[in-house]
């Protein structure tokens, strides 16, 4: 008898599984629990970009800008995320960082007095429109939030932001929540922050994800309220949360964009 080659049988055996459980009406068995299929509210992610990224621009805060919390300038997780995106396409993505310690989403922010100038509000036009992204990430609401910033005011200078960059260059947009911290006591105007406000600013960002049509990545879940993965200063995290922050981006992004999987 020819001997059949096991790389073969396996196919095949694969192949007639598939076929069987398809042609029947049995649930699967998965992880010892009968999955009968997707339930009503399934809904498969949205597919933003199908071709391969070509220039990234990231907006945001001491965050994005990286300081002496982390050992180098490659742990941020921005340049984190970037090394993952190139690890997938043929061409590197070009990445122009535009973060900026201390700063503020707007000039009506709390904290923009003794913040960094110029504030979000004032420079995107510049920072990110001039650059014509095809993916732009958006990542404010940890100072304001510290600052006490109205939620209401918050949300309008985000629109604003989102709106007309959509408008000139149609990127895929991602928006960050903001992420875990514990040094919340700080100096005046930003002692005013709580995990309360922050889950009432990720609510804010998450609809405003929801509005403009843009990938939420859930950078606080990514912490899980850990505090070892938040530098000494209660208001960083340091490399290891880094990690954290950019996989869970990267993750977002992925399950929104074929064109990672090209």
């Amino acid at each position: 008898l020819a001997r059949v080659k096991p790389t073969m049988r396996r196919r095949e055996f694969l192949k007639n599984s598939s076929l069987g459980l398809v042609a029947t009406s049995s649930p699967l068995l998965l992880r010892g629990e009968f999955w009968a299929g997707p339930g009503p509210n399934f809904q498969k992610p949205k597919n933003y970009k199908k071709e391969p990224f070509k220039r990234l621009v990231i907006l945001g805060e001491s965050t994005v800008q990286g300081e002496p919390w982390l050992g180098h300038q490659q742990d941020r997780y921005a340049d984190v995320l970037v090394r993952l995106i190139n690890a997938c396409q043929d061409k590197s993505i070009k990445y122009i960082n535009k973060g900026i310690s201390s700063n503020s989403i707007s000039p009506r922010s709390p904290g923009y007095s003794q913040s960094a100038k110029p504030s979000a509000l004032e420079r995107y036009k510049k920072d990110v429109i001039d650059h014509k992204p095809d993916l732009f990430i958006l990542a404010y609401g940890l100072n304001d939030m510290r600052a006490g910033m109205p939620i209401q005011d918050f949300r309008a200078d985000m629109a604003t932001i989102l709106r007309d960059v959509q408008k000139a260059c149609s990127p895929v947009c991602v928006l960050t929540n903001v992420y875990y911290m514990t040094g919340y006591r700080s100096w005046s105007p930003m002692d005013k922050g709580s995990i309360d406000l922050t889950l009432e600013f990720n609510e804010c960002i998450r609809s405003l994800a929801g509005e403009f049509d843009c990938v939420l990545a859930d950078v606080w879940g990514a912490e899980g309220g850990a505090d070892w993965l938040v530098h000494y200063d209660g208001v960083h995290a340091h490399k290891v949360g880094n990690l954290l922050i950019a996989h869970r981006i990267f993750e977002a992004l992925a399950c929104h964009a074929s064109g990672l999987s090209v």
